[in-house]
């Protein structure tokens, strides 16, 4: 009975009493209720978000400038380069201006060699027959005299002679055949003297002076000689007689 005792009061003694905290909830909560706790007032998060938006604009500068500094160098790196570009640019530009102008000018004298030459063929075609057409003349010449000669009246009526008549004709066919073959090759035959041209000393040569009532003075009444042109040029000139009333 005693040592039953005994047993229970020390088991009373060492049990903790339930109304007894913990030492560590005493702790944490004396800390609790030792530290009170304060909001922060408006003015103090302003202070803060000023700081914060100060930073952050300084940091924006400083980037800023570092961008200009960067940019400047490199502005200045490339200053040069653009400068021995753009002279490059420029003297390749003046090459192929001069380029240009020459090889226009070069075209242009090829051109001109090309229309002399022409030029030069085309006369050589046109006057190759000159000193052919000129041995021509002569006979050209004798023949129209031949026709010029024969009297009217012995070609026709009563007192014809048939052969007169015949050689006639086929005198006149020679020199019309003659006559065409020439101009066909650029040679033609003119008469000043047939309609009574005004006297040109371009295409004729005067040999006499003579006065003619009802002709005006200047103007040719007589064709010694006819003249000739090849391809337009007077291959010889008409000898004729100018009137001279004065």
């Amino acid at each position: 009975m005693i040592q039953r005792t005994l047993l229970r009061s020390v088991h009373s003694a060492t049990r903790p009493s339930s109304n007894l905290w913990p030492i560590s909830r005493i702790t944490e909560r004396t800390f609790l209720t030792s530290r009170t706790f304060v909001p922060p007032s408006s003015s103090r998060l302003q202070g803060r978000r000023g700081y914060a938006d100060a930073t952050e604009a300084k940091k924006e500068e400083t980037a800023a400038a570092d961008a200009d500094a960067q940019g400047t160098g490199d502005r200045a790196t490339s200053a040069p380069q653009d400068d021995a570009l753009q002279q490059q640019l420029e003297k390749k530009t003046k090459e192929a201006t001069e380029a240009t102008d020459r090889l226009k000018r070069l075209t242009a004298d090829f051109r001109n060699l090309q229309d002399q030459t022409k030029r030069e063929v085309q006369a050589a075609k046109d006057f190759a027959l000159q000193r052919f057409a000129k041995d021509l003349l002569d006979s050209v010449d004798n023949l129209d005299r031949a026709l010029g000669n024969v009297d009217a009246g012995k070609l026709s009526g009563e007192s014809a002679n048939a052969d007169l008549v015949n050689l006639h004709s086929g005198l006149r066919m020679t020199e019309e055949i003659l006559m065409q073959t020439l101009k066909r090759h650029g040679m033609e035959r003119f008469d000043p003297g047939e309609k009574g041209d005004k006297f040109d000393p371009n295409v004729m040569e005067a040999t006499f002076q003579a006065p003619q009532q009802g002709k005006e003075d200047g103007s040719v009444f007589y064709t010694q000689s006819k003249g000739f042109t090849l391809n337009g040029r007077v291959l010889r000139a008409a000898k004729v007689g100018v009137v001279k009333n004065s």
